[in-house]
């Protein structure tokens, strides 16, 4: 990891940790809420791992707490600036494509923007986010392919999309030129029925 991707996943395992211990859940507790190892928990307490979107969805999902929640300030601020090039880089391919959080709400009802950048052969596929979350993608440059459940969508620059990201889907880029496009992610009620609760020992 470079300093900026060590120092994003430093600051994501404290958040994580002080969520966990505010709820006084042991790391197994939450691993098992989340669905994910324990390893990988405590990887990404110490900032020792670069988890992926999903994981960090299903640990900020079993939390109660929205995915925006774990990558800033712990300090809620009636406006959040966030400025060109400060955004979390969340996703990134091998090949140069990234895709960054660039903006999100508190819960209950989440929501997050993101900018993406594809280059030729990319992809990204996702899985299905908690029930009722909805996602609005709009194509800034180039074409991209938007999968959903078994249904592949091709759209070109200008292009817009709404589905519901509470089934499998994925992105991807099979043209020779890069792709651009913005992506927000409204997931409803997050903590409100299916938040962690404490247990007692």
């Amino acid at each position: 990891m470079d300093a900026g991707t060590t120092a994003l996943a430093g600051a994501i395992g404290e958040r994580v940790k002080q969520e966990r211990q505010s709820r006084s859940l042991t790391l197994d507790q939450l691993a098992d809420a989340a669905g994910v190892s324990r390893r990988m928990l405590i990887n990404v307490e110490q900032g020792a791992t670069n988890p992926s979107v999903g994981t960090l969805m299903r640990i900020s999902d079993a939390l109660g707490v929205g995915l925006p929640s774990l990558v800033e300030s712990p300090t809620p601020k009636p406006v959040t600036v966030t400025r060109n090039g400060q955004g979390a880089p969340l996703w990134a391919s091998d090949a140069g494509g990234k895709g960054v959080l660039v903006a999100g709400t508190e819960s209950p009802d989440v929501v997050e923007l993101w900018d993406w950048i594809m280059v030729p052969g990319d992809l990204h596929e996702s899985e299905a986010h908690s029930q009722g979350t909805k996602e609005l993608l709009h194509v800034l440059q180039g074409s991209i392919t938007v999968q959903v459940g078994d249904q592949p969508i091709v759209l070109e620059t200008g292009d817009a999309l709404s589905f519901p990201g509470d089934i499998s889907h994925s992105y991807a880029n099979a043209t020779a030129q890069p792709a651009r496009f913005t992506l927000t992610v409204f997931e409803p009620g997050v903590g409100l029925g299916h938040r962690v609760e404490a247990i007692d020992e």
